[in-house]
């Protein structure tokens, strides 16, 4: 077994380069976020049927604002 010593120019440089690959990544795909689901997105994306997503307003897992 080999042991490879990292110093922190190696850490450094690593550094730099996930920060630039972030970066990039947020350049590409600037997602935008909704403020608001309707019910039927919520179920999509939880996977869940209408009852389920009663209970868990009513249990305040969720929080929801009636418009």
């Amino acid at each position: 077994m080999a042991i490879e010593v990292i110093t922190r120019e190696d850490l450094n440089e690593f550094r730099i380069l996930l920060l630039s690959d972030l970066k990039e990544l947020l350049k590409v795909n600037p997602q935008q976020t909704k403020q608001w689901l309707k019910s039927g997105e919520v179920r999509k994306l939880l996977n869940i049927s209408p009852g389920t997503l009663q209970t868990l307003r009513i249990n305040k897992t969720l929080t929801y604002t009636k418009i």
